[in-house]
């Protein structure tokens, strides 16, 4: 609605087609211009360009290995099953259980008393 009004307030034609990230005038955003607005940005700070493909990928498992649900993970990814979300996924929380057995590891060896 804010776009429209916006829009509405500079005389562009608004073409509603449901999008939230639209051109000037509410029309689908052209992926080479997303990818030349995401290298711009990543290049200013000072991050190594990767496909947007990959960014999202990072995304994903970032938020896997800080613990969000899977679900939620899936509904921020567009996924229509959990299960595409969790079959990409899984070796995050293969990694993150790993990483939990070791850490349990190491205070168990704490604990016992010396032999």
């Amino acid at each position: 609605m804010r776009q429209r009004e916006t829009f509405a307030d500079t005389g562009v034609v608004w073409s509603e087609g449901g999008y939230i990230f639209a051109t000037r005038n509410g029309r689908p955003v052209e992926p080479r211009n997303v990818y030349r607005s995401f290298t711009w940005v990543a290049a200013g700070a000072g991050l190594r360009v990767v496909r947007l493909h990959d960014a999202r990928h990072g995304c994903a498992t970032l938020l896997t290995a800080a613990g969000v649900a899977p679900r939620v993970i899936m509904e921020i990814l567009g996924h229509s099953q959990i299960s595409i979300t969790m079959d990409v996924y899984t070796h995050v929380v293969h990694d993150t259980q790993r990483e939990a057995i070791s850490h349990m590891d190491r205070l168990l060896k704490r604990r016992l008393p010396d032999a």
